[in-house]
């Protein structure tokens, strides 16, 4: 039987090292790499192409979550972790378990087990995360930067630099002050985790940095368009033009 392939991505060495010590009692298990950062731990991913990692979410570079959104192929994930504001984050994205730090050895190798279960079985369904979290986390606080991929190069992009965010079916287009970038994420996402102070959802389809406006003018009877400073012109539906009179207070 081929020995199940892992990597361990964490920033802190004796989180590392208990991973490994606990893994002492799984057989047919190899460990191929140990990353301290989000970035070193995705070209690991990539071009070793474990069965199984480890991931840490609070990590220097790249955290766990922006790490896993920017896989191109992604193998079991099982999130280690000391903040329990992520996992719903974390099921979305299809992780086989979230193992709150410090977590007991029986609970470690239960997750091991149902990882290595549905690598054997070429299993790709996970549960819901209905099912694995006793309660709903807190919500997180709003994302300061977003993380895309260009080819094989991986891109930071601070909020501060975001001029507005554009649907485009099952994905995005971000235009920001170096560009644009196409992201695979909804706009309800954006919606709700962009600060509330600095951006509106003008329309179904955009959602803009107030500060980027430099007015409003009427199209037609009933809508209007926002003339940003750039010279752009965006749609603005009648509950956008709402929520601009109430954050420009005109």
């Amino acid at each position: 039987m081929e020995n199940i392939r892992i990597i361990i991505i964490d920033d802190e060495t004796p989180a590392r090292e208990i991973i490994k010590h606990y893994l002492k009692e799984v057989d047919y298990v190899e460990v191929i790499a140990e990353c301290a950062d989000g970035f070193s731990g995705l070209k690991s991913i990539s071009s070793m192409k474990p069965d199984l990692v480890f991931l840490d979410i609070q990590m220097p570079r790249l955290n766990g979550i922006e790490l896993l959104e920017v896989l191109t192929e992604k193998p079991k994930i099982i999130f280690t972790t000391a903040y329990d504001q992520y996992a719903i984050k974390a099921f979305e994205l299809n992780a086989v378990d979230y193992l709150m730090k410090p977590f007991p050895k029986r609970r470690f190798l239960d997750a091991v087990k149902k990882a290595i279960d549905k690598i054997r079985s070429g299993d790709g369904k996970n549960e819901p995360a209905s099912q694995l979290l006793s309660k709903k986390p807190d919500p997180a606080s709003p994302v300061n930067r977003i993380v895309v991929r260009k080819g094989n190069a991986i891109n930071l992009i601070p909020v501060e630099q975001i001029r507005y965010v554009e649907a485009q079916d099952d994905y995005v287009m971000i235009y920001h002050s170096a560009g644009k970038a196409l992201k695979q994420q909804t706009m309800k996402f954006y919606e709700e985790n962009l600060p509330k102070n600095n951006f509106v959802r003008i329309h179904r389809s955009y959602i803009v940095k107030i500060e980027e406006i430099n007015k409003i003018e009427p199209y037609t009877k009933d809508n209007y368009v926002a003339v940003l400073h750039s010279g752009d012109k965006l749609p603005v539906s009648r509950a956008g033009y709402k929520h601009l009179k109430e954050e420009l207070n005109f």
